[in-house]
């Protein structure tokens, strides 16, 4: 049986899985972030957890790894050639691709991790079937992926779906990306945190509020200019906030997506959620590996 070898790059831990071509994810593992680690010791966390997962991908359930998958927070490059999350400063234009080829000896291909959970979401999830539509992580960080056509959009440099830099909140926040209010400086978890002064995990109903309508803003400004009806959203935050989150967002998206086409978009949960971002990882992989 072949499997991937599925990484998963989040701004507060490192997970590692392997998943089969029909996206069964069989094991996993992961690490918390210790952001006082430097860059190497970053890497050599990822390398330990790579090395379990392979080593259990084989005694434990007699898979072959024949391929990497990664999905990472971005800004990236092309492949995961670097990445750069703006939530893990140490790694700034890290040589990701490289590092993770010399450890395993396999090809390795890589993709923004809301990118690669769209891909999930189109081949198992709430978008299977779907040519047309985006998929959001609203967590840690916000990002996007969207898929036009059944292909999903790459940019010049690989970041197009970015949805978490969309302006929601004119003269907002100062956002890690330079900019000002943008959905990441205002919905993100940590920029809950600092708002309201709790945590995303003891969230109040304004705030659940807020944070949906916000999503909304973002989604019904892709929607109207992509012609759009559908996008899958997960990530702690969103899924953590529940109904009251989603209630709010869809009331948004039904109030400013007036344009005839656009009318009747819809915003929904992620199908997979705790498994989403690895099974994406994976997808990244097998889609690279039958490419080549």
């Amino acid at each position: 049986m072949e499997a991937a070898l599925a990484i998963d790059i989040g701004a507060t831990k490192f997970a590692v899985g392997i998943v089969t071509r029909q996206g069964e994810l069989l094991d996993c593992a992961q690490v918390r972030l210790d952001h006082t680690w430097n860059s190497e010791q970053l890497f050599d966390e990822l390398s330990r957890v790579v090395k379990e997962q392979t080593n259990r991908a084989r005694g434990h359930h007699g898979a072959d790894v024949v391929v990497v998958g990664v999905g990472s927070a971005g800004p990236i490059t092309n492949n995961v050639e670097t990445v750069s999350p703006l939530n893990i400063e140490q790694w700034r234009d890290f040589p990701l691709r490289e590092g993770l080829s010399t450890l395993t000896s396999l090809p390795v291909f890589g993709d923004g991790d809301a990118k690669a959970l769209a891909l999930a979401e189109g081949w198992l999830g709430a978008a299977k079937g779907v040519d047309n539509f985006m998929a959001m992580v609203v967590s840690t960080g916000v990002g996007g992926g969207i898929v036009l056509d059944g292909e999903l959009l790459e940019g010049a440099t690989g970041n197009a779906g970015h949805v978490g830099h969309v302006v929601v909140e004119p003269n907002g926040r100062r956002c890690s990306c330079g900019g000002r209010g943008c959905l990441e400086a205002e919905a993100s978890g940590p920029a809950i945190e600092a708002i309201t002064g709790r945590p995303p995990t003891q969230p109040t109903y304004e705030t659940m509020v807020r944070t949906g309508r916000l999503v909304g803003r973002a989604v019904a400004s892709v929607s109207n200019l992509l012609d759009l009806k559908l996008t899958v959203v997960g990530g702690s935050v969103a899924l953590g906030f529940g109904a009251t989150f989603f209630t709010a967002a869809q009331r948004t998206l039904d109030e400013l997506c007036r344009i005839e086409f656009a009318r009747g978009a819809r915003i929904v949960p992620a199908r997979l959620a705790d498994e989403g971002p690895l099974v994406g990882a994976a997808a990244v992989g097998w889609r690279g590996f039958n490419r080549s």
